[in-house]
């Protein structure tokens, strides 16, 4: 009854069969080739396409090949670490808060201190007054899907606190960024190696539109490990430091490390 109305027009004349008359499993395996948001777009055009969207078999090809371990690996409340998958690809990724890190001199109140804020997924960010000796290790060992990852540090240069509902930036303790660069190093459990080294605080603008590295998030590349596969698990070590006691340095928010396949990060 419905596909024989779908094909009349709006005088009764036949214009032929519509998009409602496509059998679900043909819809289905269209969706397989699409993106989650195009998939999710479709299902609202009519019955047979919000019913190919509800199947399981579509949604598990956008899945990693090794979601199951994934999800037995995830306990109900992650508060230092959190995974995800890509909304477009499906890809894992996976942030890593500072509290799960190593930090020289973190329970030391005359160097750092945690400020809670909403601008971090885990809520609190460590700050750094003042250190001569700044160096932040980690590691974490999980079962990435064979890919190329990108690890990051997000790190923000000066105090950021609101008044009267604006965003604000202190500075005062910001120094010492400028002398000498910051040196981030990866390693992984089958011998891969990357380093790097950036400067955290630069007078001059960092991009076109006149933007510096001050008041803002900047995510630092460590460096890129390749996954293969083999391995049922892969294990990550990453650093940063800078070590010169020849003068402090202060000013620093560190909120996380970021692992994330690599064309995700260019895209």
């Amino acid at each position: 009854m419905g596909a024989s109305l779908s094909a009349l027009g709006t005088n009764g004349t036949n214009i032929g069969p519509g998009l409602g008359d496509i059998p679900e499993s043909c819809v289905a395996c269209v969706f397989l080739y699409l993106t989650p948001p195009e998939i999710c777009n479709l299902a609202r055009l009519n019955r047979a396409f919000r019913g190919a969207a509800s199947a399981d078999s579509v949604w598990e090809a956008k899945l990693p090949p090794n979601y199951q371990h994934l999800l037995d690996l995830m306990p109900p409340e992650r508060i230092l670490q959190e995974v995800w998958l890509d909304r477009v690809t499906g890809k894992v990724c996976m942030s890593i808060s500072a509290k799960a890190t190593a930090i020289t001199g973190i329970d030391d109140r005359r160097y750092w201190n945690w400020i809670p804020t909403k601008e971090s997924r885990f809520q609190t960010v460590a700050y750094l007054q003042q250190i001569w000796w700044f160096e932040v290790d980690g590691d974490v060992k999980f079962p990435f899907p064979a890919d190329v990852y990108t690890v990051c540090f997000r790190l923000h240069l000066g105090k950021f606190s609101r008044r009267l509902g604006r965003r604000v930036c202190n500075y005062e303790h910001t120094h010492g960024w400028d002398i000498k660069p910051v040196k981030f190093e990866l390693s992984t459990s089958d011998g891969q190696e990357a380093s790097g080294e950036h400067c955290l605080d630069e007078t001059e603008c960092v991009d076109a539109y006149g933007n510096h590295k001050r008041g803002c998030w900047v995510n630092y590349k460590v460096g890129e490990f390749v996954v293969s596969g083999i391995e049922p698990t892969t294990e990550v070590r990453f650093s940063m430091k800078q070590i010169d006691c020849t003068h402090s340095k202060g000013g620093l928010c560190v909120d996380s490390v970021f692992i994330i396949p690599s064309n995700l990060k260019e895209r």
